[in-house]
């Protein structure tokens, strides 16, 4: 993969796609998807702090979001499709809900309305063991305790994660690792974007506004994902009022990279439906 992958490409008429990469990635993530996207504009910005970008305007934790949101709005063209994996998925909902006339259509790839599994608040609560599926509050807080003090040991712990589930696990760990923030490799670098993305995961909740995202949704979701179980985009697609459910039998988390053919098929019948 090569990290210096231009962010625009102006290719035919159609409507733009816009693609949001995942924590601590680069836009070198989306290459495989990109060259079987077809004739259509594509920008593919870095997130802020990550890859170059500017660091997104300081702001409380649970403030992060909105401010990440709008970092990245100020560069997107109008009616766009937003196309966002994993963290880039939060951010393409929360402009979606925020700005619904700058967003014509939405594709969430691995994505949830809330990284942290909720719990039952007591014990008598009997079924579902979990409110709203996702990683252990615990695990986060390790994560983001874990990156804090050792952050390439963090990372590695979290493309390995992104591999459970898949294949071709050696292939894709280098894969994944060739398109990581420049910045990051090799125990370089300075993380602050990555742990204000990390902090951003562990607070955001977009649950309360997902009755405002009226755009037609696609989600593409494997069904071995590590980080980011299905039943959370099932719960997802249900809580849109317009979202269909892509469920890809093999894969794992990082679709994007292991499942560009089906990705990308899946993309332009809905770009087309």
């Amino acid at each position: 993969m090569n990290a210096s992958l231009p962010s625009h490409d102006t290719r035919g008429e159609a409507p733009p796609l816009v693609l949001l990469h995942g924590w601590a990635m680069s836009p070198a993530v989306w290459a495989p998807l990109r060259a079987l996207l077809g004739d259509r504009p594509v920008l593919a910005p870095a997130l802020p702090g990550h890859a170059g970008a500017v660091p997104a305007r300081h702001a409380a934790p649970e403030d992060l979001l909105a401010a990440w949101s709008d970092a990245l709005l100020a560069r997107l063209p109008q009616q766009a499709t937003l196309v966002g994996w994993s963290l880039g998925a939060l951010l393409a909902l929360d402009i979606a809900a925020r700005h619904p006339t700058r967003v014509s259509r939405l594709v969430l790839i691995s994505s949830t309305a809330r990284f942290v599994a909720e719990v039952p608040d007591t014990a008598a609560v009997a079924q579902p063991a979990t409110v709203w599926p996702g990683l252990a509050a615990e695990t986060v807080g390790a994560f983001c305790s874990g990156f804090a003090q050792s952050p390439q040991a963090t990372l590695r712990r979290f493309l390995a994660l992104q591999c459970l589930g898949e294949a071709t696990r050696k292939v894709l760990a280098g894969q994944l690792e060739s398109c990581l923030a420049p910045e990051h490799r090799g125990g370089t670098g300075e993380h602050a974007g990555l742990r204000a993305g990390l902090e951003l995961l562990a607070c955001a909740d977009l649950r309360p506004v997902l009755a405002q995202v009226r755009q037609p949704c696609l989600l593409i979701h494997g069904e071995h994902d590590a980080l980011m179980p299905v039943a959370a985009a099932r719960m997802l697609a249900q809580a849109l009022p317009d979202a269909q459910l892509a469920r890809l039998p093999a894969g794992g988390h990082a679709l994007p990279l292991s499942h560009a053919a089906d990705c990308a098929r899946l993309i332009e019948r809905f770009m087309h439906g």
